[in-house]
Protein backbone atom coordinates (compact mmCIF):
# COMPACT_ATOMS: atom_id res chain seq x y z
CA UNK A 1 0.00 0.00 0.00
CA UNK A 2 1.13 3.52 -0.72
CA UNK A 3 1.19 6.42 1.71
CA UNK A 4 -0.52 9.66 0.72
CA UNK A 5 0.05 13.00 2.39
CA UNK A 6 -3.03 15.17 2.72
CA UNK A 7 -2.19 18.81 3.38
CA UNK A 8 -4.93 21.08 4.65
CA UNK A 9 -5.44 24.41 6.36
CA UNK A 10 -6.84 23.78 9.84
CA UNK A 11 -9.35 25.92 11.75
CA UNK A 12 -6.66 28.51 12.49
CA UNK A 13 -5.42 28.58 8.90
CA UNK A 14 -2.18 26.78 9.77
CA UNK A 15 -0.96 24.20 7.25
CA UNK A 16 -1.32 20.70 8.68
CA UNK A 17 -0.91 17.26 7.18
CA UNK A 18 -1.97 13.69 7.79
CA UNK A 19 -0.82 10.51 6.08
CA UNK A 20 -3.33 8.03 4.66
CA UNK A 21 -2.58 4.54 3.43
CA UNK A 22 -4.33 3.49 0.25
CA UNK A 23 -3.55 1.65 -2.97
CA UNK A 24 -4.78 4.56 -5.10
CA UNK A 25 -4.86 8.33 -4.54
CA UNK A 26 -7.64 9.11 -2.02
CA UNK A 27 -10.50 11.27 -3.23
CA UNK A 28 -11.14 14.65 -1.64
CA UNK A 29 -14.09 13.08 0.18
CA UNK A 30 -11.92 10.25 1.58
CA UNK A 31 -9.35 12.80 2.73
CA UNK A 32 -12.07 14.97 4.28
CA UNK A 33 -13.43 12.01 6.25
CA UNK A 34 -9.95 11.25 7.60
CA UNK A 35 -9.48 14.90 8.59
CA UNK A 36 -12.88 15.01 10.28
CA UNK A 37 -12.03 11.84 12.21
CA UNK A 38 -8.80 13.45 13.44
CA UNK A 39 -10.13 16.93 14.24
CA UNK A 40 -13.67 16.08 15.33
CA UNK A 41 -13.73 12.46 16.58
CA UNK A 42 -17.12 12.87 18.24
CA UNK A 43 -18.64 14.02 14.95
CA UNK A 44 -17.17 11.14 12.97
CA UNK A 45 -20.61 9.67 12.32
CA UNK A 46 -22.28 13.01 11.58
CA UNK A 47 -25.35 12.72 9.40
CA UNK A 48 -24.71 14.80 6.30
CA UNK A 49 -28.08 14.08 4.66
CA UNK A 50 -28.57 17.79 4.09
CA UNK A 51 -25.71 17.71 1.58
CA UNK A 52 -26.27 14.22 0.17
CA UNK A 53 -26.86 14.17 -3.59
CA UNK A 54 -26.35 17.94 -3.69
CA UNK A 55 -22.61 18.14 -3.14
CA UNK A 56 -19.77 16.26 -4.77
CA UNK A 57 -17.86 15.97 -1.47
CA UNK A 58 -20.32 16.58 1.37
CA UNK A 59 -17.74 16.04 4.14
CA UNK A 60 -15.22 18.37 2.50
CA UNK A 61 -17.95 20.96 2.05
CA UNK A 62 -19.04 20.63 5.69
CA UNK A 63 -15.44 21.01 6.91
CA UNK A 64 -14.98 24.17 4.85
CA UNK A 65 -18.31 25.83 5.66
CA UNK A 66 -18.52 25.00 9.35
CA UNK A 67 -14.90 24.77 10.44
CA UNK A 68 -12.84 26.68 7.90
CA UNK A 69 -10.80 23.55 7.08
CA UNK A 70 -9.67 23.43 3.44
CA UNK A 71 -7.80 20.60 1.72
CA UNK A 72 -4.95 22.05 -0.31
CA UNK A 73 -3.29 18.94 -1.74
CA UNK A 74 -3.22 15.15 -1.81
CA UNK A 75 0.14 13.77 -2.94
CA UNK A 76 2.08 10.55 -2.64
CA UNK A 77 4.27 10.69 0.46
CA UNK A 78 8.01 10.68 -0.20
Amino acid sequence: MKEWEVIFADQKGAPTSIVLQAEHRPSEEDAARAIRTRLFPVMDELDLNDFQDRAVSPTARWLKEHSGVTITSIEEAP
